[in-house]
């Protein structure tokens, strides 16, 4: 899911003009492309990742709750524990999803700043 985010040097490199070369490509419709593709990608991913992280607190309180009930129970603690390991994994993907959408953000306006202005956001 993170395809976009890998390649946008190349991608800016290949589509966006230097220079020398603006007269021959029209670098503000391949930013708002860009821009657009960027926005999606990463919403999607935050929409994944989130739900991801619902679903397995969903879990974790419903085996914190069987836990309470049956305390001697080592295969359903070792379920808990796995699980909450999970919930910890899954929450810490939403840091480096942010690392990643600022490095590819970044680069995209060095790039395009002077041919597409992104709309304000509300």
């Amino acid at each position: 899911m993170r395809t976009i985010d890998d390649r946008i040097v190349h991608e800016l490199n290949t589509t966006v003009p230097t220079a020398s070369f603006a007269g021959k490509i029209d670098a503000s419709q391949t930013c708002k492309q860009l821009y657009e593709s960027l926005m999606e990608a990463h919403a999607s991913r935050d929409r994944v990742i989130k739900n991801c992280i619902a679903q397995t607190s969903s879990v974790v309180k419903h085996l914190r709750e069987e836990r309470e009930k049956n305390l001697d129970d080592l295969t359903l603690l070792k379920q808990l524990r796995k699980e909450q390991t999970k919930l910890k994994w899954m929450q810490s993907e939403l840091n480096v999803e942010e690392v990643v959408n600022d490095r590819s953000w970044k680069v995209f306006n060095e790039r395009c700043r002077i041919h597409f202005k992104p709309p304000k956001k509300e």
